[in-house]
């Protein structure tokens, strides 16, 4: 096991990983910016070390000064949490030539995966269903114009680079797709630094479920059930829940069987997420995220499995300690995202200093934070103040835990969506999980 374990991360999942180091007996290392001085995440770790001034480039996307902080410290190991550089394969491979363990794949998994076209002609040689699209990067026009006969309107361009949903766009007739594909290719270079798209067809009100996998050094692979990820706006996950609603027995196991498939298809190991579109009884890969997820809590609750406890001991070169057989889907759970935002205002980021916080308990109840009260969010980050997350024996048992611990979220001093996550889960189409991914596009929130 790692003596010292160093987290390029801030805010809430930088504590959920000083929190694993510490039940696993390994010292932690925290690297924060100067707006981040008073962090939690800076004043629970073993250590911490300042990395530079409040912009990310400076700070927590400045590789240099990442590494250099692990050799100061001594660390043999870097946990990347999600975002920031957990899916660069070049910090991946500079942590390897360095002789820092990076927990997560391998660099050459990370790369292969990042990029969504090549992704996707790897799962589709494997046999993992796919979207029907273009094989590869669209480079020109002609192309373009080429593969949308073939593929059939409507159709999405995106990003080859992308993720987090960035540099995609929709496309509803020829007149619309060559201006709408080279705005793809300006958002991509962007956003990703690469101008290279490729092209899908559009599936009309799918459902978002992806399936959570560990994979060991060894080769060992296993999936650890389903989330349901359609509750969207704008691309960006608002609210989620394991098991699906949409979920049959059938269905668990062809999904599961082709996320393990594809898993083994790239040789890759550590914890990673399988991320599929699912329509009426069919599945399709959109995407392999190469890291930790936000929602991983969910999975944690249903199946009893600590997933960043394993990533640590599977980066350490020890084998799963589960089997498929071990693995059983139990009860429900559902998590929201408590955001320093303003729905009435267009989701505005609301930073500020919280100046009072009440935080929901009791049985079945997961908080995980990085905020206290006094605390001051700063302007430069994400917004979100909190993951809230229930388990109870059934779904609408989980569902009416959920209202009641919105009820008692309390947070003064800036703006929250909890009211707007209090009326999603209060919802006909929540309830009755009937909703596809179009579904915040057209709801209707009135406080």
């Amino acid at each position: 096991m790692f003596k010292k374990v160093l987290i390029a991360n801030r805010g809430e999942i930088a504590v959920r990983i000083i929190r694993a180091c510490r039940e696993l007996g390994v010292r932690s290392v925290a690297v924060y910016s100067t707006a981040d001085k008073n962090a939690l995440h800076a004043q629970i770790a073993d250590e911490a070390v300042c990395i530079g001034p409040a912009s990310t480039s400076d700070s927590y996307l400045n590789m240099k000064a990442i590494i250099a902080a692990c050799e100061i410290t001594g660390c043999d190991a870097l946990h990347p949490g999600f975002g920031f550089l957990s899916e660069n394969a070049s910090f991946a491979a500079m942590c390897q030539k360095c002789g820092i363990e990076f927990i997560g794949p391998s660099h050459e998994a990370i790369e292969m995966l990042g990029d969504k076209a090549c992704a996707k002609e790897t799962m589709k040689n494997a046999g993992v269903p796919v979207i029907p699209g273009s094989e590869g990067a669209v480079r020109t026009n002609e192309e373009a114009l080429e593969w949308a006969e073939k593929i059939g309107y409507p159709l999405l361009v995106k990003a080859s680079a992308g993720g987090g949903g960035r540099g995609i766009r929709r496309i509803n007739s020829k007149e619309e797709l060559i201006p709408q594909v080279e705005i793809a290719r300006q958002e991509a270079k962007s956003f990703f630094g690469d101008d290279a798209v490729y092209m899908e067809k559009l599936i009309l009100n799918p459902r978002h479920v992806e399936i959570q996998i560990l994979a060991d050094k060894l080769g060992n692979v296993i999936h650890l059930g389903e989330r349901d990820c359609s509750m969207q706006r704008r691309n960006q996950k608002v609210l989620e829940e394991s098991p699906s609603p949409v979920m049959n027995p059938e269905l668990r196991q062809r999904m599961g069987e082709a996320a393990v498939k594809a898993a083994k298809a790239c040789g890759y190991y550590n914890a990673g997420t399988i991320e599929f579109l699912v329509e009426n009884n069919n599945f399709y890969f959109m995407e392999m995220n190469t890291r930790i997820q936000v929602e991983h809590p969910v999975t944690e609750f249903v199946t009893g499995v600590d997933l960043v406890k394993s990533q640590i001991k599977i980066a350490a070169g020890l084998p799963l300690d589960y089997s498929q057989e071990d693995i059983k889907v139990s009860g429900h759970a559902i998590e929201c995202r408590i955001n320093a935002e303003n729905p009435k205002l267009g989701f505005r980021p609301s930073p500020g200093k919280i100046i009072a916080l009440h935080t929901p308990g009791g049985p079945g109840i997961r908080i995980d934070s990085a905020a206290y009260q006094g605390y001051t969010i700063p302007p430069y980050y994400d917004s979100m103040i909190a993951k809230l997350i229930v388990y109870a024996p059934t779904r609408q048992d989980a569902i009416m835990k959920m209202r009641w611990a919105l009820s008692e979220f309390i947070v003064e001093g800036v703006d929250t969506n909890i009211d707007f996550q209090l009326a999603l889960i209060k919802s006909e189409a929540f309830e009755s999980g009937v909703y596809d991914n179009g579904f915040l596009n057209t709801f209707k929130f009135d406080e």
